[in-house]
């Protein structure tokens, strides 16, 4: 999935350091989850795995990758659908994938909101998705629904089948990079007929867990050898670069406005987006959390000062910070960094005082 930030093309790297400064655990906690490309690396190298994020939709996907610790059958809903899969040997999850692929449109809530049909009395009607995809993904979102208040499907399926589309829509958005703004002309991919993908499940056999809050509000409930935090680096606020990844999660018909049909996010906003509560809210994490080693992967362009992480970590124990190159992502290549390629990723390694 396209998204600010993401480390899963860092992940090989950052174990390594990991490995080279000998730290040690069997839990980790993934203070901001994403897209939980962090939780799934780990998962997979048997860690326990906590894991959190103010957007519902990334709760949905760790629900989904993190939570769920088994191949799911759909019992229930194959039995009640009765469909036969045109794919010799298919999965249950592909079964049901490829159901979904095939049942009728529907003209809801995304398509009346964010397609140029759908919004043709605006004067920019939104272009994020086809008048087709819209319809798509309307269908697919209240198919998964109604399954799940008919109980045609248990919280594991039900979130697995959510991650599949969570998962699907980025590839037919007719974004840049976010969902802050769409393309005024239409991205070859966006005008391709939406087909849903399955999900991997990732199981690892260890009781994990999740949640859709502030990690900070949860340094009294979680314990874990291992904190990771890679917070936002600027001032830019994630809810509204992927309001519509949450409302497509949610479904909830919310109040929108502007020209990109933002829903509210008040309640969603980070303190890492300014430098003094940044710094704060840092100090209190490394202070009040249940810890062996704290791990903060940021950048050199961040808004936090290298001095200011270094001073206010050490007061807690032994500091490291190490650097290495990588490329920019697309979307942040702008402004006064427009002209800069590369930029330098930090590890600061935090191994707290006993």
């Amino acid at each position: 999935m396209r998204y600010i930030g993401n480390k899963e093309n860092l992940l090989d790297k950052i174990y390594q350091v990991m490995q080279s400064k000998k730290i040690q655990g069997n839990s980790f906690f993934d203070f901001f989850a994403g897209t939980t490309s962090v939780g799934r690396f780990f998962k997979k190298l048997n860690y326990q795995i906590y894991s959190s994020d103010l957007m519902y939709f990334s709760y949905v996907l760790q629900k989904a990758y993190l939570t769920n610790n088994q191949e799911l059958n759909f019992e229930n809903l194959l039995s009640d659908i009765n469909y036969q899969s045109t794919t010799l040997f298919a999965s249950p999850l592909n079964i049901v994938v490829e159901y979904l692929n095939q049942i009728e449109p529907v003209e809801g809530f995304i398509f009346q909101n964010y397609t140029p049909c759908g919004t043709s009395e605006l004067e920019i009607p939104r272009m994020y998705y086809s008048d087709e995809n819209g319809k798509i993904i309307d269908a697919i979102r209240q198919k998964i629904e109604s399954w799940k208040t008919e109980n045609l499907i248990n919280e594991n399926e039900y979130f697995i089948l959510l991650a599949c589309l969570i998962e699907t829509v980025p590839f037919y958005a007719n974004i840049s990079g976010v969902y802050a703004a769409f393309q005024k002309k239409w991205d070859p991919r966006a005008v391709k007929k939406m087909i849903l993908r399955p999900v991997e499940f990732v199981v690892n056999n260890k009781d994990n867990f999740v949640y859709n809050e502030n990690s900070t509000e949860l340094l009294n409930q979680v314990e874990a050898d291992i904190f990771y935090l890679d917070p936002p680096y600027n001032q830019r606020q994630y809810a509204p670069n992927y309001h519509l990844l949450e409302t497509i999660a949610k479904y909830d018909n919310p109040i929108i406005k502007g020209v990109g049909g933002l829903r509210n996010y008040q309640n969603q906003k980070s303190k890492f987006c300014n430098a003094k509560t940044a710094i704060q809210e840092l100090n209190k994490i490394a202070k009040e959390g249940k810890f062996k080693t704290l791990i903060l992967s940021y950048n050199s362009e961040g808004i936090m000062e290298q001095e200011s992480i270094i001073s206010t970590l050490e007061q807690y124990g032994k500091v490291e910070l190490v650097e290495f190159e990588y490329l920019r992502f697309k979307s942040n290549s702008n402004g006064e960094s427009s002209t800069k390629k590369f930029i330098h990723e930090q590890l600061y390694i935090l191994q707290k005082n006993a």
